[in-house]
């Protein structure tokens, strides 16, 4: 990957789904710092905490009219944001062995962006990072749900590789929050190794498109 980041850079969007400002969020901008420190990529940074998301209530306002979402909350900035980035790592707490909530809200809104234009997130790459109070605590299922999120969206998943990263960065907070990830060597090292190929996929879908 050194050679490709010495000569390109690629937009890159964290978004924490967490309700609190803690592990989650420690972890994604950590990820966001690592990614412009070693490739020189540009970075964005979204948090739901505290955001106004609505639900989602299926009106198909956004299928009728291709005109985006009826409802007009802190998803504005969040279509703004996709939009803009080429490369996305989107992190979740475990709640239930899942994503949580907030970030499940998230992911029904964006219905409203591909309706009026199918094509916005396509070919743009991503990747996740699951925190959990425990080791096996749902990081893996919760993984999976970023990674389906991706799919339905034309986007293209990716993990960190084989031996410790496969589905992405899985980090152990032990309820501790910040001090707890921090704490946590061999889960940041998912994190960096998911982050390096990453940007390594999303430089080369770039190289690729500027050559045709």
């Amino acid at each position: 990957m050194e050679n490709l980041v010495s000569h390109h850079s690629v937009v890159l969007l964290g978004i924490s789904g967490s309700p609190r400002k803690a592990s989650t969020a420690f972890v994604i901008r950590e990820a966001l710092a690592y990614a412009a420190k070693k490739s020189k990529a540009k970075t964005d940074y979204f948090s739901l905490q505290g955001k106004g998301i609505n639900f989602c209530v299926h009106c198909d306002y956004c299928i009728r009219e291709r005109k985006g979402c009826i409802q007009k909350d802190s998803m504005t900035e969040a279509y703004e944001k996709m939009e803009e980035a080429e490369a996305f790592i989107i992190g979740t707490p475990v709640y239930n062995g899942s994503v949580s909530g907030q970030l499940k809200t998230f992911f029904d809104r964006c219905r409203g962006m591909v309706a009026k234009n199918p094509d916005a997130l396509k070919n743009k790459v991503g990747a996740g990072v699951a925190v959990g109070g425990d080791r096996l605590g749902g990081q893996e299922l919760a993984l999976l749900t970023i990674h389906s999120f991706y799919q339905a969206n034309k986007m293209i998943p990716v993990g960190g590789g084989p031996f410790g990263a496969n589905l992405g960065g899985a980090v152990w907070s032990r309820d501790l929050g910040e001090e707890g990830a921090r704490k946590d060597a061999e889960g940041l090292r998912t994190v960096y190794k998911t982050v390096d190929r990453l940007v390594e996929v999303a430089i080369r879908l770039k190289e690729s498109s500027n050559r045709t």
